[in-house]
């Protein structure tokens, strides 16, 4: 991860050396040589990735940004190009939401599974009814139409998958996490990282930031500061982000962080849009 940057850029290997003394490990040997099993620490993946997507905006010096938006975890790198977060005080909250998370998640054991081919409305009724009977369950990701990840206890989940493939989804695949992401099982994670984000400061934005608890255009900081931490316990609108940036005007994408999943997803929602790495 990053390891061809950091070896040409100047200003990602500021960046990246900068991550190692902020995390007080080495962030850049994990992302160069760790293994698989390193890298999906929880404490590893969140930094690993955010400081990837950054080192790639930082990479083109002077790049234009009109909008910008991220899945999750990306909500935060997409802060930071728009001038609300420095890069060290976003690194502090993400590895702040990191922890917090790892500790939801041993509090509250959960899982997620990936629905395919059901309509929005149905799989909110079904999470809905199954959560009404004490197994909580709710849409966590709206990916693209057609895909939309659900969350919540394991039992309510595969409740779910079994409810939802019989309603006529293609696919309900349980999905390799470690717990329930944007669902109510994730609240002593937000009240945790609540009391850091209330430490740091957020700025104007330079330009409007699609959050996703609401796929809605911001600038204001108090808003995108409470918006941020109601990101852990609400579902990612990643669909709706997408389709009000292209009603907003935005005809290009580009993609800052390891692979391509995003680009895939944006010419799901927007067909005609054009979309590129960043690198």
């Amino acid at each position: 991860m990053a390891r061809e940057l950091f070896a040409q850029n100047d200003a990602v290997r500021q960046l990246l050396t900068q991550a190692n003394d902020i995390l007080g490990f080495s962030l850049t040997e994990l992302m160069f040589n760790g293994s698989e099993d390193d890298l999906r620490r929880t404490d590893v993946t969140q930094p690993a990735i955010f400081a990837h997507s950054v080192a790639q905006f930082v990479a083109v010096p002077d790049r234009a940004v009109g909008m910008a938006a991220g899945h999750s975890l990306g909500e935060f790198s997409a802060l930071v190009a728009a001038g609300v977060l420095d890069f060290a005080d976003a690194l502090r909250l993400v590895a702040r939401r990191a922890q917090a998370m790892q500790a939801a998640c041993e509090e509250q054991p959960g899982t997620m599974a990936a629905i395919l081919g059901l309509a929005d409305d149905v799989v909110e009724r079904i999470c809905q009814e199954i959560s009404a009977g004490g197994d909580v369950v709710v849409a966590a990701n709206y990916n693209c139409p057609g895909q939309l990840v659900v969350s919540g206890a394991v039992r309510g989940v595969e409740l779910a998958c079994e409810q939802l493939k019989a309603a006529g989804a293609k696919r309900a695949l349980l999905l390799p996490v470690g717990g329930a992401f944007h669902s109510p099982l994730m609240q002593s994670a937000a009240t945790a990282l609540g009391e850091a984000i209330e430490k740091t400061t957020f700025r104007e934005a330079r330009c409007s930031v699609y959050q996703n608890v609401d796929g809605q255009p911001h600038r204001a900081p108090a808003k995108i500061k409470a918006n941020l931490l109601a990101q852990l316990t609400a579902p990612v609108r990643w669909t709706q982000s997408v389709q009000r940036m292209a009603a907003d005007g935005a005809p290009d994408f580009v993609e800052c962080g390891p692979g391509k999943v995003l680009q895939g997803l944006v010419k799901k929602i927007v067909p005609l849009a054009t979309v590129a790495s960043a690198q």
